[in-house]
């Protein structure tokens, strides 16, 4: 263990507290996180790789291998199937009891992401997911948000209760795995 991945852990830990005290709708925090690493989060970068090979979409293979390589994988989801009792229609429906009752009809619930959603609890997803990345920025430490990373730990079951997660794997290193551009000569 170096001090640099000793120190993205401690980056990690300011993540989730900033996800945690970020602004949500109507002051109702339905925001789950997860810090992974060792085992936990190779069997993620693993389970990504399978999957991406399964349905051929290379992205999720490629961020799995991303993920593996890692120091730590910090994952945030929302409950977003639970409508607030605004009645706002974002979710498609006219109000959140109608919405409950698709969620319940189940129609699309093998969907990457089963909804419908909260269009009010997405946004305080992206609020968190925003405030976290911006502490990793101020540390920097670099990272990347990764829908695959969040689809696979809700396949995984890694955020009870969560319909939408992103990951975000951290890495501190001499040059930012995440971006894979190579120079001529290099």
């Amino acid at each position: 263990m170096t001090g640099e991945s000793d120190a993205v852990k401690t980056v990690a830990g300011l993540m989730a507290l900033s996800a945690r005290t970020a602004p949500k709708a109507v002051g109702l925090d339905s925001i789950h996180i997860e810090i992974l690493t060792g085992k936990e989060q190779e069997k993620l970068g693993n389970q990504m790789i399978k999957v991406g090979k399964e349905i051929k979409m290379d992205f999720f293979w490629i961020n799995g291998e991303q993920v593996k390589v890692s120091d730590v994988t910090l994952l945030i989801g929302v409950e977003g199937r639970k409508g607030l009792g605004i009645n706002c229609g974002g979710c498609g429906h006219a109000t959140c009891a109608e919405m409950a009752k698709a969620v319940k009809a189940g129609k699309n619930a093998k969907a990457l992401y089963p909804g419908p959603n909260c269009v009010m609890k997405i946004t305080d997803l992206g609020i968190a997911v925003g405030s976290a990345v911006k502490t990793a920025s101020i540390h920097n430490v670099d990272n990347r948000v990764m829908f695959s990373a969040g689809v696979i730990a809700l396949q995984q079951g890694l955020l009870k209760g969560c319909s939408v997660a992103y990951g975000i794997p951290l890495k501190a290193s001499g040059k930012n795995i995440f971006w894979d551009t190579k120079f001529a000569g290099h």
